[in-house]
């Protein structure tokens, strides 16, 4: 009879068939009906990007949206980057919109807009690395290729009840060489999405479900009293809390300015309103003022803050004030050597890609415009808008 084995003993051929089968049939009772189940290259190849450090629940509607605007890889390769960035827009880390344009393009001219299917040119694409080629090749062209992202690494972790930090160069080989020894050559790629659908929706970070797992009579983990156990993770690092504040310059009939952040670095090549990370003891209504100094060059003065915005990004926690300033100076204004800028009508604001910070302060901006065309009674105080969970 099969046992649970602790690593670094190896699983056998008949191991790793048992915990396949057990899965796989799982798999077909229990996966989420999810938009990219049964895609093309293209749509796997999507999905798997978006999934990047993104909840399963946040990308089905930006997946839905993005498929529609680029239903293939021709019509994507053939956008202009700022559509790409708009429809991407809210989704966060935008070099990966970025990488999806570029690998599109070469796809297009490398092989004719059929995405390759052996492993050595996926992996010279931009954009992908390891995990991303075994979840194309196994899931759309059916290749008996490992993947390994978080929920696999919790899962194989207790499974095998490999000991130390998951994040470790060690456990990191460990983790890919029982994923690859795992791996079934029939069907890879439900192998591969039951793996990670078992990570989702049972052997969850704090509180498994045992008691509902096909494979728990091989598990390690779950026949101690501890399965939480595994893997042994490290104490994350302390949130640190930055404020920034944005002016927003209002540049006649209902219009204002936006400038285009570098292509490198964070929110790369999208659109905001000039902003600064406030320097100790600086209030929100000075920093606005130096924004528009340092970026635009242009002296302004704070009249109103209009919105808080929280906004968490890796271990920092950002609050963006975004306060309405009033130039000390007649139009024409000239615009800095090196900076694109734009005077924006509040009405096309949507047409520029902006983080989801920056989309939040354009959302206030149009409630207290909304509420003074309006002569509403509700009073324009800021707006304090908490990051969506």
């Amino acid at each position: 009879m099969l046992t649970c084995i602790q690593w670094p003993e190896t699983p056998t051929p008949a191991l790793a068939e048992a915990i396949s089968d057990n899965l796989k049939r799982w798999f077909q009772i229990n996966k989420r009906d999810l938009p990219w189940r049964g895609a093309d290259p293209y749509g796997v190849w999507v999905s798997e990007i978006m999934l990047q450090q993104t909840q399963v629940i946040v990308v089905i509607d930006y997946y839905n949206r993005f498929m529609k605007r680029f239903p293939n890889i021709e019509s994507l390769a053939q956008a202009d980057i700022t559509d790409v960035l708009r429809i991407w827009s809210g989704l966060g880390y935008y070099s990966r919109a970025r990488c999806l344009h570029q690998t599109a393009r070469a796809v297009v001219e490398l092989y004719g807009g059929s995405f390759p299917s052996d492993k050595k040119s996926v992996l010279s694409l931009p954009g992908i690395g390891r995990y991303t080629a075994g979840a194309v090749l196994s899931i759309a062209f059916n290749r008996p290729e490992a993947l390994v992202d978080a929920n696999v690494t919790r899962v194989l972790s207790r499974v095998f009840g490999v000991q130390g930090d998951p994040k470790s160069s060690d456990n990191i080989s460990a983790i890919w060489s029982l994923a690859e020894s795992l791996v079934p050559k029939s069907e890879p790629g439900n192998y591969n999405q039951a793996l990670m659908e078992l990570g989702a929706l049972v052997c969850l970070p704090s509180d498994p479900k045992c008691g509902m797992c096909p494979i728990k009579q091989y598990c390690f983990a779950g026949n101690t009293s501890n399965p939480v156990q595994f893997p042994e993770l490290v104490e994350r690092k302390n949130v640190v809390h930055v404020s920034h504040s944005a002016a927003i310059i209002h540049g006649g009939d209902n219009s204002y300015w936006l400038i285009r952040r570098p292509e490198s670095g964070l929110w790369g090549g999208l659109w905001e309103f000039p902003r600064v990370v406030c320097n100790p003891g600086e209030t929100p209504m000075e920093g606005a003022e130096r924004a528009a100094y340092e970026v635009l060059g242009w002296k302004v003065d704070a009249e109103q803050r209009v919105a808080l915005v929280k906004h968490t990004v890796t271990h920092y926690q950002i609050a963006l004030h975004g306060v309405i300033v009033s130039p000390r100076m007649r139009k024409p204004w000239s615009i800095p050597q090196g900076i694109t800028a734009r005077c924006v009508p509040l009405s096309e604001m949507e047409k520029y890609p902006c983080a989801a910070p920056q989309t939040k302060l354009r959302k206030a901006l149009e409630h207290r415009f909304y509420n003074h065309h309006q002569q509403t009674t509700l009073p324009l105080e800021p707006l304090y808008l908490e990051e969506a969970k």
